[in-house]
């Protein structure tokens, strides 16, 4: 088991700790903000000008899908999907809360999606910073570690669903392209979230049927099954390790 995190994740766990404290500093200190101004008209400096400019604007579009990129190619999805359903088949209204099943989520996505995130920074990210490899190469080297993460949790199905639609004939899986890998992955994550929900239900719905034709036997009809079946559900989710079971398996469907 990995005891510790990822070095690509430490390093944008310590570059956000950063920005939060410059920008803690600075505040404090009152250092004068700096005069920002954007020319709509006028001529450019240079080529190098347009180039730096564009790359910007693509950054901050990057950025700005960065919640939907984080959700939708990762192994967010089904995590937080499983995790709802649990609750829903314990029968508790928000415990736990939202931010807890949502926290725990991106951390195991976070587990997950180490190694793929680990090639990510081995093959593209580092060789850009070191500006040993352009942006549109860092792009493309950078997408077949998480296209084969993706690939690898997909249904052949749903994959060959949306490369009929584009008229795709990919010879590999190589050949495949994100703008279909993306959608088929988000499906078939969808569909295995739903078929762990359903195994989940199976057992908390027989406790509340034998507590409700137990409550039957005895005539007590205005006791509500649920008041007695749900401390009923908890204890037996808990003398069998849910989380930890739940959690390993979930882990162990990504390997």
């Amino acid at each position: 088991m990995r005891t510790s995190l990822r070095p690509a994740l430490v390093r944008a766990i310590l570059a956000f700790l950063l920005v939060m404290l410059v920008g803690i500093a600075s505040a404090q200190t009152a250092l004068p903000m700096p005069n920002i101004s954007v020319n709509v008209g006028g001529k450019a400096g240079g080529v190098g000008d347009i180039s730096t400019g564009l790359q910007i604007l693509a950054m901050l579009t990057v950025l700005s899908l960065a919640p939907a990129i984080l959700i939708l190619t990762t192994s967010f999805t089904r995590i937080v999907i499983i995790f709802s359903f649990l609750r829903n088949a314990l029968g508790v209204q928000n415990i736990p809360p939202n931010q807890v099943l949502v926290g725990l989520s991106l951390f195991l996505t976070f587990f997950v999606m180490g190694p793929t995130y680990s090639k990510v920074d081995q093959v593209a990210i580092r060789p850009y910073m070191e500006k040993k490899i352009s942006p549109e190469k860092a792009m493309e080297l950078g997408s077949k570690p998480l296209r084969e993460f993706m690939l690898k949790n997909t249904y052949e199905s749903d994959l060959l669903l949306f490369v009929n639609i584009r008229h795709e004939h990919p010879k590999t899986k190589e050949d495949v392209s994100m703008v279909s890998a993306i959608p088929a992955f988000i499906i078939s994550e969808l569909k295995t979230a739903f078929i762990v929900g359903f195994y989940l239900f199976v057992p908390f719905l027989v406790i509340d049927l034998i507590v409700a034709s137990a409550l039957m036997s005895m005539g007590m009809m205005m006791l509500p099954p649920t008041v007695v079946s749900l401390p009923m559900k908890i204890l037996v989710f808990i003398l069998s390790n849910g989380w930890a079971t739940l959690v390993a398996a979930i882990v162990a469907g990504y390997r």
